[in-house]
């Protein structure tokens, strides 16, 4: 009997309304999840007028959250290359969004910081468990580029953050801010119940007849033909380990992109948990703290979208070093400006660059292993940025002793830094399937 790939009867099936409505979903989970994140530096200066914080305290609050994100990535992760894609995927969303809307509620500082630590256990799973579902259901001819695409999710996200600060902060306080920003998790949640498990990793498991109906699911919506021929499942199924991340094949891939993914959040965590807070360091007064951060949110989305069309012509790594180089620039250019336009031209830009880089690295890290590990190495990978995240606060609380120089000499070293260790990542990944380890 002939049988027909898995890349092959997901090529036939093709990118369509199935693949859209997921980008949806995904990247509405997204934007959820960088509200969730963001949401603190952003209320940060009128949190800490309230509660008069110490810089102590201000970067601990910025950094319970990645504390959370640490165990929820390796959590979550490992648990969706053992059981699957959707559970992690309901569930996931509804922690964060559950916990996020509590924060609201916090009587005091230590129970805020309790609960952020908990809506990041759920962040922290978001992320991997995401990019693993989307990645699973995309041919190869589309899958940079709308990789990218849902990466792009996190500035409307960002961008929804700033806008709701400046419109919610100054009129309604902090705490308003909170409980807005967790309603469109818990609409996500009851949504996502309906997304199928990954075909691809039914096929993994061995359970080719279980793929196939899920792809003539898709098929049907996408208004193709599933190929008549029965999918190739593997001799025995693919069983999910950790040590996989460190064997020989996977080694080099592994130790760069825990470098990259360490490097880029320390510079990006550490840089825009205190931009805000940073417009005041320049002389900006309150009021105007609110509009800037917004303006500086919208660049985003043009870095975004430049990613996403640059890595199907220069490559995914060539993308990722580039503009991690150029947010390590633009990072010490801001502490050198000194008039408002330089200082708020500077800080788009550096969003601009910053925000293109991540999506070129979400691009890369879902094609850089086999389905048996993937979520798994996802989920270490983005492990570092939780321990990036953690640290970076406290570097940016540096500020409170004086001159911006060493916090953002630190985020511009760490951006070249990773821009350097993109070079060194072994393969790129453009144009090839989602091929599984042997």
């Amino acid at each position: 009997m002939r049988f027909v790939s898995y890349e092959r009867a997901l090529d036939r099936v093709g990118y369509g309304r199935f693949q859209r409505r997921l980008l949806w979903i995904c990247g509405f989970g997204w934007a959820a999840d960088a509200m969730e994140v963001l949401l603190v530096s952003f209320a940060l200066p009128a949190m800490s007028a309230e509660w008069k914080l110490t810089a102590a305290q201000k970067g601990l609050l910025g950094t319970a959250i990645f504390i959370g994100m640490f165990a929820g990535a390796l959590f979550w992760g490992r648990l969706s290359d053992k059981i699957g894609r959707k559970t992690g995927f309901i569930l996931t969303i509804a922690v964060d969004s559950v916990f996020g809307l509590a924060s609201a509620f916090a009587p005091n500082f230590a129970v805020l910081i309790v609960l952020r630590a908990l809506t990041g256990f759920g962040v922290g799973g978001t992320l991997p468990v995401d990019y693993g579902m989307f990645s699973e259901y995309l041919p190869a001819e589309k899958r940079g580029s709308r990789l990218v695409l849902l990466e792009s999710f996190w500035a409307f996200g960002t961008i929804a953050a700033a806008g709701l600060a400046w419109l919610v902060v100054p009129r309604l306080g902090w705490r308003a801010l909170f409980a807005i920003s967790a309603l469109p998790g818990l609409i996500l949640f009851v949504i996502r119940k309906r997304v199928p498990e990954s075909p691809r990793f039914l096929i993994a498991q061995g359970r080719a007849a279980d793929a196939r109906e899920v792809l003539r699911r898709v098929a049907e919506v996408n208004g193709t033909m599933l190929p008549a021929e029965p999918i190739e499942a593997p001799a025995s199924p693919l069983v999910s380990r950790s040590r996989d991340l460190f064997s020989p094949k996977y080694r080099r891939t592994t130790v760069f992109l825990w470098l990259v993914w360490f490097m880029i959040s320390l510079g990006y965590y550490g840089a825009f948990t205190w931009l805000p807070s940073w417009f005041r360091a320049k002389g900006f007064a309150l009021p105007a703290v609110y509009p800037n951060a917004f303006l500086m949110a919208l660049a985003q989305l043009p870095g975004y979208f430049s990613a996403a069309w640059l890595v199907e012509r220069w490559g995914r790594r060539t993308t990722l070093g580039v503009y991690l180089l150029a947010s390590g620039a633009f990072a010490w250019l801001f502490f050198l400006a000194s008039t408002p336009l330089a200082v708020v031209s500077t800080a788009c830009l550096l969003s601009f660059f910053a925000l293109g880089a991540w999506g070129a690295l979400y691009a890369y890290t879902p094609e850089a292993y086999p389905t048996s590990i993937r979520t798994t190495g996802i989920g270490a990978a983005s492990g570092m940025t939780r321990i990036a995240g953690a640290l970076a606060p406290s570097v940016g609380a540096m500020v409170a002793g004086g001159s911006l120089a060493l916090p953002l000499a630190v985020f511009a070293l760490a951006y070249a830094v990773g821009g350097f260790g993109s070079f060194m990542l072994p393969h790129e990944t453009r144009n090839e399937g989602l091929e599984d380890a042997v």
